[in-house]
């Protein structure tokens, strides 16, 4: 069936654009850079890490890749169906600074699975397919690691399940085909496996249409779990359902394969007695696309948005409209606070060969705006970005983007969108030259900086052109790990600005307070910008503890 960051901050900025191929000017928002015409897979999966390198990786059942392993290095699997013993890479690390890549090694299938970054920086990826959806596989940050499996890590089969960095430190696995539960790695002391009945209520027999649900953190330490067009908030400590909310209007499924994605909105005022959190799903197809696209019939996705207050008492969707029609796109959180929608196709369903016009162009999803005015076309790629396709927030501001991958194999000949191995960078408009005197640089703290939860964090920044000082303000993002379309774990928090103050010519200092609790941002690893008049600069890498 079909599966489904002074001076060192000055040379960083050259090193890293020194590294990267020429840059062709347009005259439309944003801009497009390709930085590898094949790294040797198809990034299906993709997690930006703390040293900025993103492992990246596809399936075993693929058949041989163009990148081998090192000598001696194979993945031995009797019942795979494409090569039985395959000396190829099917995993990579990319190297942003560099723009260089090197193999990596998986030993079991890695096809559809799931994973997070635990709060000492450990890559933890979970499940996957056939000799892979037990495993818990372990990618450690360092010059010359790899993968490390544990076979049976998990209590069920996970193959399509989602992940989330809970504030205790462990990551809840939810769902995944035919698993209407959920369960903790490392595994649970008290249990291994929890029923979630709401993931067989909205199960679609035949099709599913509730897989890779969509799961946020909620500020109240509850879990907002969505599956196909409802959701509920999960009080997973004491496994029960405190909220249900109320069906998307129309009805129509935004979850796999109807695949829409999904957003927490930025979390802000962090320190008010009641904080807003707000979710927008995008996108999808019509019910019914799925089995038509099967027949040959290829059904116009959804050009709809629904967003939600997840906190309010009394929840409503409210629908938007998109300007492009987009199923299978993906939907990253930029430094500022702004959504970029990317990748996709205009019509069909994911799985196999089942979708038709891709969406070349970005879109941007501006919240703030009024409700008929948030939308905003960005310049195309000329590289199709369909099933399988990536895009993960780099510390630069850039948006990394790969995969694509509608076949079951490698297919590169013949076919209407051939199995892409390129990596591109997306640039948003904030990156232009243009503002180059509006963008901060962060001069202190220095990155990898730790800091704690409710405590005073002082920021100094130069600024070569006119401040406008409520204008200025701190965000931080936390890394996604991103697959057939939703990004997990991705959390934008505002920090906002408590104190500014000009300390010497073009420099400032800003006081702001850090996040209040695990509930607002689990531990761990996360990019700090600062950004003003809506131009970011470039993120420095803090450590949440």
């Amino acid at each position: 069936m079909a599966e489904m960051s002074t001076l060192c901050t000055f040379l960083f900025s050259l090193l890293l654009f020194a590294s990267q191929p020429l840059i062709l000017p347009t005259a439309a928002d944003g801009r497009w850079q390709l930085l590898q015409k094949s790294i040797g897979i198809s990034s299906m999966h993709m997690q930006l890490l703390k040293n900025d390198r993103v492992v990246m990786y596809d399936r075993t059942d693929f058949g041989p890749s163009t990148l081998p392993l090192a000598s001696g290095k194979c993945h031995n699997d009797p019942t795979n169906t494409a090569v039985q013993v395959d000396c190829t890479a099917h995993s990579v690390e990319y190297d942003v600074l560099s723009n260089k890549f090197r193999a990596l090694t998986v030993q079991s299938n890695v096809w559809c699975s799931s994973g997070g970054v635990m709060p000492d920086g450990k890559l933890v990826q979970t499940g996957g397919f056939s000799d892979g959806e037990l495993r818990v596989r372990v990618f450690s940050p360092c010059e010359s690691c790899d993968w490390h499996e544990t076979p049976n890590g998990l209590a069920a089969k996970r193959w399509y399940a989602t992940n989330h960095v809970l504030p205790d430190g462990r990551q809840i696995v939810v769902g995944g085909r035919e698993q209407f539960n959920y369960e903790f790695v490392p595994k649970n002391i008290a249990a291994d496996m929890f029923k979630l009945h709401f993931l067989s209520e909205t199960n679609e027999q035949g099709v599913e249409n509730n897989l890779y649900p969509f799961v946020f953190l909620n500020v109240d330490g509850n879990l907002f779990i969505f599956a196909n067009n409802r959701a509920i908030l999960l009080d997973y400590v004491n496994n029960k359902v405190v909220k249900t909310y109320p069906k998307i209007p129309g009805g129509e499924p935004r979850s796999y394969p109807s695949t829409g994605s999904a957003v927490l909105l930025p979390l802000k005022n962090l320190i008010a007695a009641t904080i807003q959190a707000e979710v927008l799903v995008c996108g999808g197809a019509p019910k019914g696309s799925f089995v038509q696209a099967l027949q040959g019939k290829f059904v116009k996705a959804l050009d709809t948005c629904a967003r939600i207050s997840i906190t309010d008492p009394k929840p409503k969707w409210v629908l938007e409209t998109m300007p492009l029609a987009r199923v299978m796109g993906d939907m990253v959180l930029l430094p500022n606070g702004k959504v970029l929608v990317i990748n996709g196709a205009r019509s069909g369903s994911a799985g196999w060969d089942l979708g038709r016009d891709p969406v070349l162009n970005p879109a941007l999803y501006m919240p703030d705006n009024e409700i008929e005015s948030r939308f905003k076309i960005l310049n195309p790629t000329n590289i199709p970005r369909m099933y399988h396709s990536t895009a993960v927030l780099l510390r630069d501001g850039r948006v990394l983007v790969g995969g694509s991958n509608p076949h079951a194999y490698y297919n590169f000949t013949g076919v209407l969108y051939p199995t892409e191995l390129s990596l591109e960078a997306f640039y948003p408009g904030y990156l232009d030259a243009k503002f180059n005197n509006l963008r901060p640089t962060i001069v202190a703290p220095k990155s990898m900086s730790g800091i704690r939860y409710s405590k005073k964090l002082k920021i100094q920044v130069v600024i070569t052109g006119e401040v406008t000082l409520n204008l200025l303000s701190v965000t931080m993002v936390s890394p996604a790990f991103n697959t057939h379309s939703f990004s997990m774990n991705q959390r934008l928090l505002v920090l906002g600005n408590d104190k500014v103050m000009a300390s010497g010519k073009s420099t400032y200092k800003i006081e702001v307070m850090t996040p209040g609790s695990g509930n607002l941002a689990p531990a761990g690893f996360y990019l700090l910008f600062v950004v003003h008049q809506d131009i970011p600069s470039q993120g420095i890498w803090v450590h949440l503890k």
